[in-house]
């Protein structure tokens, strides 16, 4: 150190004993920023939820899903809610063409996980975990975990605001998947060393999903319900609401509602069975036997 850096650190000294400085700790340094990227196309692919807007000003959601390591856009399509099964419905149409992932990573949206409502699993779990792919989900209030997918939103949406407006969710997606086949084969991508994301998807061996990876347990579910005047409870599957008949005799009633994938079993906070059955997905009333 030089004399007159020595000078000033006895001079600041001086001047904290004397009360005219208050010391500061020595602050941490900043942590350098790691970029992660998969290996392998298919190795994680990262979906998220965005939104836009009809020409009548109706607020839609658009589901975007990435490839980690290509940044292939393998699905981007609109719905006016999402709801768990639309979900299954777009990854399976995405996995039809491009393969399986290995993993899948998303937030910790309603249509993602349950985790954090009840720790039930949504469709979204069980279809993963019947596939053996991993999913896991950023941290809350940390959407720099699902970064690529965050930054292909901007991308989207900067296009989407110089297109004419459209009035119908059909018009819409139209723009999308001409956007999709855009994005993906005629783009090049800084990021991937100025290649389109199909040629960097095509590039290397793809990842699959693997018979070691770990699966989430059976599907338990335990919920607290008052059965209603005209003998009914009620339970939510894979976004739809069911009505499981019980009897009026049984009205006001306290009762838990087990929940095993389909299997369904009704009992009194007693411990009095009062239904077992299989729900039937189909039927909005599940009638007794």
């Amino acid at each position: 150190m030089s004399w007159r850096g020595a000078r000033g650190l006895d001079d600041l000294a001086v001047l904290g004993r004397r009360g005219f400085a208050t010391p500061q700790p020595r602050k941490r340094p900043r942590s350098p920023y790691v970029r992660f990227e998969a290996d392998q196309p298919n190795e994680r692919w990262q979906a998220d939820v965005t939104h836009g807007t009809l020409l009548d000003s109706t607020d839609v959601e658009i589901l975007n899903v990435i490839d980690d390591h290509s940044r292939l856009l393998v699905a981007s399509e609109a719905r006016v809610v999402f709801k768990a099964a639309d979900v299954i419905t777009t990854f399976r149409a995405a996995a039809a063409i491009h393969g399986l992932p290995a993993s899948l990573l998303s937030d910790n949206g309603a249509i993602f996980t349950g985790s954090y409502r009840g720790h039930g699993r949504v469709a979204l779990e069980i279809e993963l975990a019947a596939l053996h792919i991993s999913f896991r989900h950023s941290r809350p209030y940390h959407p720099q975990t699902c970064g690529k997918v965050e930054r292909f939103h901007q991308t989207e949406k900067k296009w989407l605001a110089k297109q004419p407006g459209v009035a119908t969710l059909t018009e819409l997606q139209s723009q999308l998947d001409w956007f999709r086949g855009y994005y993906n084969t005629r783009r090049p991508h800084r990021a991937i060393n100025r290649r389109t994301p199909a040629v960097a998807f095509a590039a290397r061996p793809k990842a699959g999903p693997s018979l070691t990876n770990p699966t989430i347990a059976d599907h338990y579910r335990v919920r607290h319900d008052t059965i209603d005047s005209s003998g009914v409870v009620t339970l939510r599957h894979n976004s739809q609401l069911h009505h499981i008949g019980i009897g009026r005799r049984h009205a006001a009633k306290r009762v838990l509602v087990l929940v095993h994938d389909l299997e369904i079993r009704v009992i009194t906070t007693d411990g009095e069975l009062l239904r077992d059955l299989t729900l039937d997905p189909a039927r909005d009333y599940q009638r007794q036997p």
